[in-house]
């Protein structure tokens, strides 16, 4: 997704069946959907600077949501068991779709 942000959006519109028009390319509709979700701008949404996540059994800040954005830093939080399983539920899930998601790093 960090590699080619626009490319990967462009073919989840096309999966989910609403792929972009000639026009909304050319008026640059991808780039600007990629920079409004970029965790840049996620990160300084005021919902996630000073909202929360409120259930029955949980209060937490929906700033903890985000972490660097950085690729691989998933090593920091996971074991390598559960990269493992983790890795093998996206693939089962993601089979014959064509989409594939890549664990970096």
């Amino acid at each position: 997704m960090k590699e080619n942000t626009v490319g990967e959006i462009k073919k989840m519109a096309e999966f989910m069946g609403f792929p972009f028009s000639v026009e909304e390319e050319k008026a640059g509709a991808i780039e600007e959907i990629a920079q409004f979700f970029s965790l840049s701008s996620l990160k300084n949404l005021e919902v996630n600077k000073n909202g929360a996540l409120k259930t029955v059994s949980c209060y937490r800040p929906t700033k903890s949501f985000f972490r660097k954005g950085e690729a691989g830093d998933y090593v920091n939080f996971l074991s390598p068991e559960a990269v493992e399983r983790f890795s093998k539920i996206v693939e089962e899930k993601l089979k014959g779709s064509g989409l594939t998601f890549k664990m970096c790093c």
